[in-house]
Formats: structure tokens, sequence, C-alpha cells
């Protein structure tokens, strides 16, 4: 299984719009207070809460619960002080990496009042003599407080529902690569069972042949299962493992004809497709035609690899389909851009067709 991975932005790629946010919330409402207050004792809290103002906004991102308290109390005692016009635009800054982490928490009474809190700030009107004042700064700071949250939630909780969206996603593909391992597994070791049992006269070297063989199927089948639930990216190329099925469902006693001419270079997406749709095709030839011969046709042919699988058994009526075997087929294909079909063949027997995009255009 191959999934692409999208590199996201390094950390120091990520610190730059922090600084330069920092910077002109520095520059444009610290420094220009600070420098026309005529005590150097405020002076020097003015540029202290200035830094910590600063320092508190670049590192919102690693401590965003720290930053904006931080931010918040050098911004309510700048403001007292006299040293700083910030209307909360800091706290604002730093509020929301804090609201996107915590948006799967956030009950609906604070988004109500969050947003009752914006409304009210964007129709109260400020008298034209404290535009410039603290009026002003207050009702920008709770309209600034109340997006930031407002905001940082709603990207926070989009965020929460592509990653279960993606969880539900692989624990599905993860599902149907159990289900044909385990399934094909456990046809062919009760193919084989079955086989042994019939033979009352069999002498006790044949016996211990025939468990050595279904203990080998089913230590192969665990270390498949064991691959996919590790993810293990060592496994070799899906299709370089069609021989071993095949030779799998020979050992269950079933006579298959195989003519396997796919490129190995095949994308591996579409390569685990063509294993899974032959496995499964196998184990209800194993399950519901056992002792039909069977055929395995998988080539290339017009930029696609076509996958054609045929038994001469007793065809679709004899079947008892539980549905999900053959859906699974179907839904590994739709990913990679593919179709299957099955049915019954004119000449007798089941057929499965498949037609795959080499190159997996489905994702």
């Amino acid at each position: 299984m191959r999934r692409s991975l999208s590199a996201g932005p390094s950390g120091g790629v990520r610190l730059v719009p922090d600084v330069l946010a920092a910077a002109v919330v520095v520059l444009v409402f610290w420094a220009p207070p600070t420098l026309d207050t005529a005590s150097p004792a405020r002076q020097t809290a003015g540029w202290a809460l200035a830094a910590i103002t600063g320092l508190a906004m670049v590192s919102r991102r690693r401590f965003p619960g720290a930053a904006t308290v931080a931010a918040a109390i050098a911004t309510v005692s700048g403001n007292a002080l006299g040293v700083c016009q910030d209307p909360m635009l800091a706290v604002a800054w730093c509020l929301y990496p804090l609201a996107v982490a915590r948006a799967s928490r956030t009950r609906l009474p604070v988004l109500v009042l969050a947003c009752v809190a914006l409304s009210l700030a964007a129709v109260t009107g400020v008298p034209s003599s404290n535009m410039t004042g603290l009026g002003q700064r207050a009702v920008v700071a709770v309209a600034a407080v109340s997006v930031a949250w407002l905001l940082g939630t709603m990207v926070g909780r989009g965020i929460a529902a592509t990653r279960e969206t993606e969880r539900a996603r692989v624990q599905l593909e993860v599902a149907r690569d159990v289900h044909d391992v385990v399934g094909h597994a456990l046809g062919v070791i009760s193919a084989e069972a079955g086989v042994t049992r019939g033979l009352a006269d069999a002498g006790e070297q044949e016996l211990r042949d025939s468990l050595a063989g279904i203990e080998l199927h089913a230590r192969r089948a665990l270390e498949e299962v064991q691959v996919l639930v590790r993810g293990l990216r060592s496994a070799p190329p899906p299709v370089t493992r069609l021989s071993s099925v095949v030779d799998t469902t020979r050992a269950a006693g079933v006579d298959v004809r195989a003519r396997i001419t796919v490129d190995e270079q095949v994308e591996d997406a579409v390569g685990a497709v063509v294993l899974r749709i032959v496995q499964e095709s196998l184990s209800n030839v194993v399950r519901h035609a056992a002792g039909a011969p069977c055929t395995v046709d998988v080539h290339e042919a017009g930029g696609a690899v076509v996958v054609r699988v045929r038994d001469r058994g007793p065809g679709a009526a004899g079947r008892q389909h539980t549905g999900f075997g053959l859906a699974g087929m179907s839904e590994r294909a739709q990913l990679v851009g593919g179709t299957v079909t099955w049915g019954d063949h004119p000449g007798g027997g089941f057929e499965v067709n498949a037609r795959l995009p080499v190159r997996g255009g489905g994702r």
C-alpha cells in the first residue's frame, strides 16, 4: 500500500509569520507610547513588557496556553501604564492556535458567547472623540479575541474531521487486506484439512506432510497480517507475490494454470489491488468450486493491467456470497481508478475480470 505524504513547512519557515507579526505589534503599538513617556521607569517597564509580548507571539505554536496568558498580562499591564496601545491583537494572535488545539473540547455555550461578543462589538458605536482612545481599543479587542477563538475552533474541528476521515479510510483498507489474507489462508487450510481427512488409509508420513503444509500456510498468513498491521515498507512489490498466491492455491488441490506477464515495476498501489483481486478470486474457487480447474491471466494491455480469473465450476448458482469479498474487490479497483466485473462465463464456470490503470489514477 502506498500513501502519499506531503511534507509540511519546516519549523523555521513557520516561525517567519510569527516573528513578523511580533515586530509589527511591538513597533506600532508599543514603541511610540513607550518612547513618548517621560518616566525612565515606565520606559523600562514598557520595553520589558513589549519583549514579553513579542516572545509570547513567537512561541505561540509550542506553548499556546502560556503564550496567551503572558500576552494578555503584558498587554493589560502596558495599557494600564500608558506604554501600550495594542487592542489585544497580540492576545488574539496567541489565542488562535490554542483554539485550534482545544476545538474538540469547546462547548456550544462558549461559541455562542463568542458570537454574541463579536456581534456586540460590531454594532457598538464609539464616540468620535474617543476613536483613538480606550473605547475603540476595547471594541477592537473584543472583536479580535472573538474572531480568533471562533476561527481557531472552526479550523481545529475541520482538522479533526479530516483526521477522522483518514483514520476511517486506513481502517477500511486494513480490514480489506486482513479479510483477503485471512480468508485466502483459511480457505486453503480448510481444503487441505478436508483432503487429509478423506484419506482413510493415509500413512504417517503423508499425514505429516499435509500438516506441514497447513502449518506453512498459517504461518505465511500470520506474517502477512503482521506486515499489514505494522505498515512495513520493506515488503516486496505486490506483483512479485502473485506466484506465491497461485502456488498456495495449487497446494490446496486446485489445478491452476497461470499466465502472469505484468511488469514488476507497476505502481505498488495498483499491484496491491491486483494481488488482492487474484487472492480473493482464488479463495472463492477453493470455497465454491473445489476440484474445478482454474486459469489466472494477468497482463498489461493498452496502458492498463488486465486481470482474469476463471474457474470451470458450477458458476454463480452454486455460490453463497456474503458480499464482503466481491464488494472489497470493487472498492479496491475504484480507489485506483479501475473496474471489476464478475459473473458466469458463457462457456461455463465463474469469471472475474478487472481492468486497472498502470499508474493508479484514483488518488
